[in-house]
């Protein structure tokens, strides 16, 4: 008779386990709670402690930690002929839930507590003599055919077994530094694929969809599968409006720059709003939306060919509408939009020179360092328009200018190695006249010419971070030219 050990927190689904190993003519030992479950549910598993002659110890803390166990695990072939080895044959391990208790205010004892020593050992004990012992880590496995199981499939449970381990350390690791204010010296992802990609930013590159942690909770509705770019621009989409999550706003998205975004007092005019400020560019991109969609709203997105139509909601109707283009992605967002921000605490990207790892830039406009350093005070509604494109900036690649009216972006410039063309770029880019338009800038202005272009124009406010070491003579040119100058101290760089 071959012999499993079976050691889970979570017992759901365990009793499908438990019949795989008896129909196999497995003996099965356990432990503790295990144990017992599995003997309520009519199984006769084998307490570990008549294996052992041990008995628990620390209230349970320790039982599994013996060498009659580990031995049993970890002897080669040829040692398993060794009378006082009990060999084991099977492991299967589901490990204190940690994650459980990352996002709740608890106690250091009872974080502690739910940090699991045996379990740990025991998976990698079996995936080390992955040969000998056939080692199940996750719960879609309980129903595996053992009798069909080979060396490749040892392998791919073994590394699975490696993979949840390294990953249950890792957010051990990164919860402790938070609580101990301690910083990493060194930083371990552990990234689970949920799906591989027609392909990425072009046919010739291959591309994944991996967890990292928990994601936000959305579902596709219609359409085909999301594409490497898609995922791109929807989450750019998804971010900029979680800025104005409490209003109806509307964000069009195309290669990962906003061609427009909008609030109004509802979904279907911030949407016509958008539209009208970039009526070209929306042209097989990405449109988000706060509010639910009604069917008036879907008849307008099916006019047009777009990528992805992502919103919390859609009436029964507009959804109908919406799926007689059966290649439109419409996305329904369950994860509310003021809780995106909580989802992504750090931006990685991997150089020939090294990985950089990053903050992500959440930093809100600071009543301490917001202040009108010009003469001319703006209006309630030139302060309002300024305080929404500065907002939108912050999502826009550097030199990023946004000229918005009446809480909507009319003209966006991204991209350009220097901020007077990404000036004149974006204002000419302007449908309508841009009198008494603000201009909201990602960096501070190095220079007068930025202000009397804006002049020129008829610009009446400017919102930039200050800084310059040529600020005196900018905040004189917007003096000079009656525009309304404010200062965020805060820089919103996007490379």
């Amino acid at each position: 008779m071959k012999r499993a050990y079976i050691s889970v927190s979570n017992k759901e689904n365990i009793e499908v386990l438990a019949k795989n190993l008896v129909n196999n003519n497995y003996e099965i030992v356990s432990t503790g709670g295990t144990y017992k479950y599995l003997k309520d549910k009519g199984f006769s598993p084998v307490e570990s402690s008549t294996i052992t002659g041990f008995e628990e110890l620390l209230e349970g803390k320790v039982k599994s930690l013996h060498p009659k166990i580990f031995s049993g695990i970890l002897a080669n072939n040829k040692e398993r002929t060794n009378e006082e080895i009990i060999p084991f044959d099977l492991v299967a391990i589901d490990l204190y839930p940690f994650e459980q208790y990352l996002d709740k205010n608890i106690d250091e004892e009872t974080l502690f507590s739910n940090i699991d020593i045996g379990g740990v050992a025991i998976l990698r004990a079996g995936a080390k003599n992955y040969q000998n012992v056939i080692v199940i880590s996750d719960k879609k496995d309980y129903s595996i055919d053992l009798a069909l199981v080979d060396e490749k499939k040892r392998q791919e449970l073994a590394l699975k077994a490696f993979i949840k381990t390294s990953k249950y350390d890792s957010i051990i690791a990164k919860k402790l530094s938070q609580d101990f204010s301690i910083e990493q010296a060194y930083k371990v992802y552990n990234f689970s694929k949920i799906q591989d990609l027609r392909y990425g930013e072009n046919p010739h590159q291959k591309a994944s969809l991996f967890s990292y942690n928990k994601e936000i909770d959305w579902e596709l509705l219609n359409g085909k599968e999301m594409s490497y770019n898609n995922f791109l621009d929807s989450t750019a989409a998804i971010e900029i409006n979680s800025e104005f999550f409490d209003v109806p706003c509307c964000t069009i998205v195309k290669h990962l720059t906003p061609c427009a975004v909008a609030l109004s007092s509802n979904i279907e005019s911030a949407f016509d709003k958008a539209l009208d400020s970039d009526p070209i560019s929306p042209f097989g991109g990405i449109v988000a939306l706060t509010k639910e969609v009604s069917l008036n709203l879907a008849k307008k997105l099916t006019a047009m060919f777009l990528e992805v139509v992502i919103a919390p909601d859609y009436d029964s109707q507009a959804l109908i509408e919406l799926k007689k283009k059966k290649n439109l992605r419409v996305i329904k967002l369950n994860t509310p939009y003021k809780e995106i921000s909580k989802f992504c605490d750090e931006e990685i990207r991997l150089t020939p020179l090294g990985a950089l790892i990053q903050q992500k830039d959440t930093k809100e406009l600071d009543p301490k360092t917001f202040k009108v350093v010009s003469k001319k005070k703006p209006e309630q509604k030139e302060l309002e328009d300024a305080i929404f494109a500065f907002k939108v900036v912050k999502h826009v690649k550097s030199n990023g200018i946004v000229v918005a009216k009446d809480l909507r972006t009319i003209g966006i410039c991204a991209g350009q190695t220097n901020r007077v063309a990404s000036v004149e770029i974006a204002i000419n880019r302007i449908c309508d006249s841009p009198k008494g338009a603000v201009v909201a800038s990602d960096g501070f202005f190095p220079a007068i010419d930025n202000i009397q272009i804006m002049a020129q124009n008829r610009i009446s406010t400017v919102i930039q971070p200050g800084g310059s070491i040529k600020d005196k003579d900018v905040i004189e040119t917007a003096d000079k030219y009656d525009i309304s100058m404010i200062f965020t101290g805060i820089r919103h760089f996007k490379h």
